[in-house]
């Protein structure tokens, strides 16, 4: 509060400044509401990792995913996290060849491509009688396929 009291009043003796001093004024009484979307974005980033974490070990959940709206939450929250979070050994074998060079391993590739392949085959197999649906899957599995097969360069070295 003796912040802001003080950034007043530099505003007032400041002449011209005025507008820069208000706005520091506006910015430090704004404060609550940017760690209260600080929090929510760290405490979305921590849920969609540990989702991510699941899905290395369940074969049903798809890690790849999870790790990509983390990565956007840490990105949000804070630059500790967001350090933290990319210093991970997740990060660095699920995103950072993608992110640092926009291309990924065939391994990579197939890690993800698989999964979501069998996923996706169960989910069209369950709707016989959603033809809609089917299509709609189908679809998404193409789509995967050409992003992953012709968009995402592979990258030879690994």
């Amino acid at each position: 509060m003796n912040e802001q009291i003080a950034l007043i009043e530099q505003a007032a003796s400041s002449g011209p400044a005025y507008s820069d001093a208000v706005r520091s004024a506006e910015t430090a009484c704004s404060g609550g509401s940017h760690r209260v979307s600080q929090t929510f974005w760290a405490v979305g980033g921590f849920l969609c990792f540990a989702l991510g974490m699941a899905g290395v070990v369940l074969p049903i959940l798809p890690t790849t995913p999870f790790i990509l709206v983390a990565a956007f939450c840490f990105a949000r929250s804070s630059t500790r996290l967001n350090d933290w979070f990319k210093g991970t050994k997740v990060y660095k074998q699920v995103l950072e060849g993608y992110v640092t060079k926009r291309s990924m391993t065939l391994c990579a590739k197939l890690t993800i491509l698989v999964p979501v392949t069998v996923l996706l085959a169960v989910g069209f197999a369950l709707m016989g009688r959603v033809p809609a649906g089917r299509i709609i899957l189908a679809a998404v599995w193409i789509g995967h396929i050409i992003y992953f097969g012709f968009v995402v360069k592979t990258d030879k070295q690994a």
